[in-house]
């Protein structure tokens, strides 16, 4: 089972730019965040690696959000535990 509260080293990287701290997973920004907002990215990977790379960055930076999959649709649970679908771009409030 994959570890979920640092981030894996493979193929990942931590690059702030622009005001936003990004998680690179590939040469995609799975987890863009600043001190207002969290953007979510798969980049058309749905898969588990980028699912546990979000949750990994939730967790290390205390984004305070979860994505899941339920019959292979993703979905993601916010501070308020409300459950959204999920989709590439999305944006939540950081409320940290």
């Amino acid at each position: 089972m994959s570890q979920q509260q640092k981030l894996g080293s493979h193929k990942t990287s931590i690059i702030t730019d622009e005001g936003f701290t990004n998680v690179v997973y590939h040469n995609t920004a799975v987890v863009r965040f600043n001190k207002d907002k969290i953007i979510l990215n798969s980049g058309g990977w749905l898969t588990n690696t980028t699912k546990t790379r979000m949750n990994q960055a939730s967790n290390q930076f205390n984004l305070g959000f979860s994505v899941f999959q339920k019959n292979y649709d993703w979905f993601v649970t916010n501070e308020n535990n409300e459950i959204l679908p999920f989709s590439d771009g999305m944006i939540l409030t950081n409320l940290n």
